[in-house]
């Protein structure tokens, strides 16, 4: 092969990588004013008024973005819990069929830097709701779909997450690093569905959704 089709090949295959993502940045203050991130009445959610992350919002429960769907590829969000002992839960809903049936990694950010190693192994969750839910896998197959985070992030700062989901498994990087802190074989078979803002019991907060869809 001559240089110039040498650089041509190599030319062709660095421009189909990158389009082989499309990313699309949602600003969920938008969202939440335009009518498109779907709440209910047990739903309580307010657009934040902090100057280093525009367009944040924060839920209480889960909220689903209108028309928005994914299959494979990342997620990037910037999210901020609470140091609350048991309180502060949240993360992104993914591959959901519906409200009741998705799958979903979630953070507790009170165990991000807790004095007990042990219980920071319970940093960082992925869970299928309903049939394969945290209390099931800890059980049957502890510390596989849960882990401590690569450098953890004191618990009530903000922090980023990036999920990245392809056919067979799910990775989660925080804060940039090159080092996964979790990395499990994918619960279910599910190809598409809705996204969504999850979080349980205190509010959590949620800027800077990155979405970027593997064709």
């Amino acid at each position: 092969m001559t240089k110039a089709r040498t650089f041509l090949f190599l030319f062709i295959t660095c421009v189909s990588h990158s389009y082989s993502q499309k990313s699309v940045h949602y600003n969920l203050a938008e969202l939440l004013s335009n009518g498109k991130l779907i709440t209910d009445t047990s739903t309580h959610t307010k657009a934040l008024n902090d100057s280093r992350y525009k367009g944040a919002v924060s839920t209480q429960k889960i909220v689903w973005l209108k028309d928005v769907s994914f299959k494979n590829g990342t997620i990037d969000i910037d999210l901020r819990g609470k140091d609350v002992f048991l309180q502060s839960f949240l993360g992104i809903a993914f591959h959901a069929s519906d409200i009741n049936h998705y799958e979903l990694v979630y953070f507790r950010p009170f165990n991000f830097q807790y004095a007990d190693t042990a219980r920071r192994r319970w940093s960082l969750q992925y869970m299928v709701v309903p049939d394969n839910e945290w209390d099931k896998l800890r059980k049957e197959h502890p510390l596989v779909y849960e882990n401590s985070i690569t450098q953890p992030p004191k618990p009530n700062e903000w922090f980023h997450a990036s999920i990245v989901a392809t056919k067979d498994s799910i990775k989660v990087f925080v804060n940039h690093s090159a080092t996964p802190s979790l990395e499990a074989k994918r619960l279910v078979n599910t190809s598409d569905g809705m996204i969504g803002l999850w979080d349980d019991e205190l509010s959590g907060d949620f800027a800077n959704l990155n979405i970027k869809k593997d064709k």
